[in-house]
């Protein structure tokens, strides 16, 4: 493996960056390592966009020094700069009547001559510029004419055009539809490792960044709070305080954002596990619903969701049958409840508490609809005797809690033979 890859490409040493004599960001120790995808995370006006633009010479550093592959960058000459490093920011381009192609070709001013005339080798570092971006179908047409995600496709390919070791990006993918944000974030991803570039990027999208980052910066109050891989740095309590969430949690094992319903419209117990649960517990916590959900062994999927979405979770460590003191907590959880649902969790060895909740759940007259689409091997109560209505799908779900009845307590059990019970 070529040394350089190991070695950091751009250097941060006692770093402060801000406008005029305000400091936005003090005391900054960085090291960026080439060919690695580093995101930039934090609140509006933490200074993301400030360090992009110092770091990219746009404006002065306040104090500390800046060094690009180990030379100083305020000693680097503009084209010796452009050589090594590409800058995309959110700043408006509208170039009058250029075509793609030609936009694109702009990128190799700082490979030729006095009167910028493209030879052999620019052509085809612009073709493969634009190919990288799969914007070979938008190298015709008139750059002022695209979309917005078309046109961060053709801001990336001129970058590109460069040659650069070093991609700066503000926002990449703002005011971006969703297929272009994958798109141009895959294109990202794939530059650092196909082509070696080491990409910074300042991102809004916390759940992005956890997926295509190999580092991430926290940026909040003046400083960097965290840095390090995402693995470790993105925990929920973390990303809790960097955007001081009111209402919303981070799984940093799931790398997405759930967010909590406020509990009032009524109380569910869910009988879940092994993934049977998480589109459940997001329908009822949109919906208002407080909701208890068990026994989850804690290695699975549904544990996850329901913890983030502000769920009481009664959980059994993994690979344990489900034992007394967890079916004891669940048990009191059902007593608070106004209606059950079963997911259709498969029944094993492991998680046979769970159909003793179930039989629990009818014994105490509770209103119990249920997803599963058969009795099973005796073990579950029958769907046949009419004590639990039978859902086919989400809707009928959603119908069923309708009719238990306003805000859920004291509510009758929903008809079955209007929900098709069996």
């Amino acid at each position: 493996m070529n040394d350089k890859t190991t070695q950091p490409i751009l250097s941060c040493r006692n770093l402060t960056v801000g406008y005029k004599e305000k400091a936005v960001l003090s005391g900054l120790n960085l090291d960026f390592t080439a060919g690695q995808f580093i995101s930039l995370l934090g609140p509006n006006g933490a200074g993301k966009t400030t360090l992009l633009r110092t770091l990219s010479r746009h404006l002065d550093p306040l104090a500390g020094q800046i060094e690009i592959e180990g030379r100083l960058l305020s000693g680097m000459r503009a084209m010796e700069l452009a050589a090594v490093m590409a800058v995309v920011l959110t700043d408006k381009v509208s170039p009058p009547l250029f075509t793609v192609y030609e936009f694109v070709a702009l990128g190799r001013y700082p490979h030729t001559d006095f009167l910028g005339r493209l030879g052999a080798a620019d052509h085809q570092a612009v073709r493969h510029a634009i190919a990288a971006v799969h914007a070979d179908d938008l190298a015709a047409r008139t750059f002022n004419d695209l979309s917005d995600g078309e046109r961060q496709k053709a801001l990336v390919a001129r970058a590109l055009a460069q040659q650069p070791r070093l991609l700066l990006l503000d926002e990449p993918t703002l005011h971006l539809d969703l297929k272009h944000r994958v798109e141009v974030m895959g294109i990202l991803r794939n530059l650092c490792r196909s082509e070696g570039i080491t990409v910074v990027a300042s991102l809004h999208d916390v759940d992005v960044a956890a997926k295509v980052s190999d580092r991430v910066a926290l940026i909040k109050s003046g400083a960097v709070v965290d840095w390090g891989i995402p693995e470790t740095v993105l925990k929920s309590d973390a990303v809790a305080g960097l955007y001081d969430f009111d209402g919303a949690d981070f799984d940093h094992h799931l790398g997405s954002i759930e967010l909590r319903g406020n509990g009032k419209r009524g109380r569910a117990f869910v009988l879940a596990g092994m993934g049977s649960g998480a589109l459940i517990y997001r329908m009822l916590s949109k919906r208002g619903f407080s909701i208890a959900t068990g026994v989850l062994h804690t290695n699975d999927l549904d544990y996850y969701v329901a913890r983030s979405l502000g769920a009481a979770c009664i959980s059994q460590e993994a690979m344990q049958a489900i034992g007394e003191p967890a079916l004891a907590e669940a048990d009191a959880r059902l007593d608070g409840c106004d209606v059950v649902i079963d997911c259709g969790f498969q029944v094993g060895s492991m998680n046979q508490g769970n159909v003793n909740l179930l039989h629990t759940a009818l014994e105490k007259g509770k209103p119990v609809l249920s997803l599963r689409k058969n009795g099973g091997d005796g073990r579950l109560p029958s769907l046949a005797d009419g004590r639990m209505v039978r859902c086919d799908d989400v809707a009928q779900l959603l119908e069923a809690l309708d009719q238990c009845g306003p805000g859920m307590a004291g509510g009758q059990n929903p008809q079955p033979e209007i929900l098709q019970a069996v």
